[in-house]
């Protein structure tokens, strides 16, 4: 594996490699990037996203992208959806840019896990319960700059959610 690096989105710093606090695992840094929308006609940052992935999704990966270039692997839906669904641990670092409440939070992340589960035809009375608690959950939760909701994503379908309203450099 070449040298990973850490990633630096607005002045958030997303680092090569955690360890998570939950699970004593390590972590490497698959991508980072910003999250926004667009507000008569300017495109304004709200969420700096790192995507951090179990040691062992190389491994896992490998066995069906080796070979394949970096440029192939970019522009490869099927590379992403391997990541997102492959049978290791995936931790999601959401940290605030912006200022954000946390029903503007939990509005649109229920809003886009909706669409994608009934995009998917998997959306039931099981998962409009799950939102209403995700959005209850962070009703009392106001976000400043630097703030951060990490999500642990386990191969056995567990999801796990935390919050650190702290400032992570």
């Amino acid at each position: 594996m070449s040298a990973i690096t850490a990633i630096h989105v607005e002045n958030i710093e997303f680092p090569a490699v955690i360890t998570s606090p939950v699970t004593g695992k390590s972590y490497f840094l698959g991508g980072a990037g910003e999250r926004g929308l667009t507000i008569e006609g300017n495109f304004i940052k709200f969420t700096a996203i790192g995507v951090y992935l179990e040691d062992v999704a190389v491994a896992s990966l490998a066995t069906k992208w080796k070979g394949k270039s970096s440029e192939e692997l970019l522009e490869t839906l099927d590379f992403y959806r391997d990541i997102i669904s492959g049978p290791f641990e995936k931790l999601i670092r959401g940290s605030k840019i912006r200022e954000l409440s946390g029903p503007e939070y939990s509005r649109k992340v229920t809003e886009n896990c909706v669409a994608h589960l009934k995009s998917v035809g998997t959306y039931g009375d099981a998962e409009v319960e799950a939102m209403e608690k995700f959005v209850e959950a962070f009703k009392p939760i106001n976000f400043p700059p630097g703030a951060s909701v990490f999500y642990r994503q386990s191969p056995d379908g567990i999801l796990g959610v935390s919050i650190s309203i702290h400032f992570f450099p």
